[in-house]
């Protein structure tokens, strides 16, 4: 995950192998839907994809395959999540899921195109599952406007996660959780929709879909404006 203490793991992760696996227990509740939305998304799509904060590393390794015309790059900050993204890669197999690569989303500089990184050419899609609510606004600030600079002209952004609508939580255990993050980081927070929609309209972007998610949570897609 972006912007979190170096060498920490998302609570509730735990190693489940020799080779530095981590599994995230909401991998399993969610993967599936995720990887619908998707594929309803990106079907028709070939290039690459950016995923920030990949964290253990699960939804690379199993929505890669989902859309095999994209080159899928994981990446992330946190050493041992690096370690868990590439172990869930080789056991994957997966052709198109290319080795993890350390990416900060609130750096102005992303270091596309360098040796061994994604190229700055034919990014289409870039992703964040469970992301901006548990990092500073400024990765949340910093993701868009990656996205506004890196997407190909109608590439598009999904952020997966739960979110509140004009102020409003639109589950009490939202707002329970909301509590808790600001409670452990007061940086940290369940985002607003609309400050969303404003973070993407000045990075031209526009909302596309919001898409209903098990869980009270929502995946919301935007589409960078213009067409390949």
């Amino acid at each position: 995950m972006a912007r979190m203490p170096e060498g920490r793991s998302r609570s509730g992760w735990g190693t489940v192998s020799a080779d530095r696996r981590l599994d995230a227990p909401a991998f399993h509740r969610n993967h599936r839907p995720i990887g619908e939305v998707l594929r309803r998304h990106l079907r028709d799509t070939a290039g690459h994809l950016i995923e920030i904060g990949s964290g253990t590393g699960q939804h690379a390794a199993a929505l890669a395959p989902l859309v095999p015309a994209l080159t899928w790059w994981p990446t992330d900050v946190v050493p041992e999540h690096l370690e868990s993204i590439e172990a869930w890669r080789q056991a994957s197999g997966a052709d198109t899921l290319m080795p993890s690569v350390s990416l900060d989303a609130a750096s102005a500089d992303w270091g596309l195109g360098q040796p061994g990184r994604p190229p700055i050419d034919g990014v289409v899609a870039l992703l964040a599952f469970n992301v901006i609510h548990i990092a500073p606004w400024v990765v949340a600030e910093g993701l868009l406007a990656g996205a506004g600079r890196w997407l190909q002209p109608g590439g598009r952004l999904f952020l997966y996660g739960p979110f509140a609508r004009n102020g409003v939580h639109t589950a009490p255990s939202n707002a329970a959780f909301d509590a808790s993050l600001r409670q452990q980081n007061p940086d940290w927070g369940v985002r607003d929709l609309a400050d969303i929609e404003a973070l993407a309209a000045s990075a031209g972007l526009r909302l596309e879909a919001v898409d209903e998610m098990p869980a009270n949570n929502l995946t919301l897609v935007m589409e960078k404006a213009g067409r390949p």
